[in-house]
């Protein structure tokens, strides 16, 4: 169909991660190794949600971070796995609107919870007393749902300037998914506005969870060389090694995709350091924390062997 010399195109067509058969059936294996680990995490959540001793601000965070994972990823991880399987890798307009909304919601949402984690930490260290009081349920709660709404409204604001723009020339996309770069690189139409808003709301929302994470830990830092013990440093740190190892590979992998010198721009190089973000990081983020958690270890022995032996 054709209206005032613009082609309507229905559906969008990936060029995906590689053209090559074998490569694809390589990748297949690879991805569904990942996408499986990360939707086995949802086990992560209900540990956290049955054991008592888990049932603090932090946990609380971390099961709301491992939902945001296990989201993130399934937004594109199927996708990508039919994909593989399929000659054809299309994608209808309207699922390329879902897709790019809740995978943008997630991702922001992500990234606000990990600032929201760096706070808890500086509480439960630069103040122990009055930890239970500043970080109370109610506190929580508020700022799990700022995190989300937040994610939600830059999501909807950039999912909308995004599908205002026109699609005229030609239908595909050079990536595996709907994101906001590739398709401004495939839009017809003036996307000077779309590429402001875009940097000034990535700068706000990564801006402010690097701020918050930055001045946190200013001051747990601080706080750490100032105790007596090595023993307490060491106790100190360790609560914090994971949370910076999430911290240190999400906004890192963020940092280099959106504010890297257009000069060096590549969309092949995009399209690993999306892969990275949205496949990889969300099956490691759960994966460092219950590896190096002794609470998590602990936990998980206690309700196996309550399976084991009921009695």
């Amino acid at each position: 169909m054709v209206v005032e010399n613009c082609t309507v195109f229905a559906e969008f067509v990936f060029l995906g991660l590689s053209s090559k058969q074998e490569v694809q059936r390589v990748l297949f294996v690879c991805f569904l190794f990942v996408y499986g680990t990360t939707v086995g995490m949802i086990l992560l959540i209900l540990l956290i949600k049955m054991d008592s001793r888990l049932h603090t601000p932090m946990y609380f965070f971390l099961s709301n971070l491992s939902f945001c994972d296990v989201c993130l990823s399934s937004c594109v991880s199927p996708k990508i796995l039919a994909d593989f399987l399929s000659e054809e890798k299309t994608i209808a307009y309207k699922f390329c609107w879902i897709q790019l909304y809740f995978g943008e919601m997630f991702g922001d949402t992500e990234c606000l919870m990990l600032a929201v984690m760096a706070y808890d930490r500086y509480i439960a260290i630069c103040n122990p007393l009055l930890y239970t009081i500043a970080m109370n349920r109610k506190l929580s709660i508020m700022l799990v749902l700022l995190s989300y709404t937040m994610g939600w409204m830059n999501s909807t604001i950039q999912t909308y300037l995004t599908f205002q723009l026109s699609f005229c020339k030609s239908n595909t996309i050079n990536h595996f998914a709907c994101e906001i770069p590739p398709l401004l690189a495939l839009a017809t139409s003036d996307t000077s506005f779309n590429e402001i808003i875009m940097f000034l709301f990535g700068t706000i929302i990564l801006g402010c969870s690097i701020f918050t994470v930055f001045l946190s830990y200013s001051y747990i830092i601080a706080t750490i060389l100032r105790m007596k013990t090595a023993e307490g440093r060491y106790k100190a740190f360790s609560t914090c090694a994971s949370h910076l190892s999430t911290v240190g590979l999400f906004h890192g992998t963020l940092l280099y995709m959106y504010f890297r010198p257009s000069s060096s721009y590549s969309m092949d190089t995009d399209k690993m350091t999306s892969v990275f973000y949205i496949v990889v990081i969300p099956m490691l983020n759960p994966l460092i924390y219950s590896l190096r958690n002794k609470d998590v270890k602990g936990a998980l022995r206690k309700t196996v062997n309550t399976q084991l032996c009921p009695g």
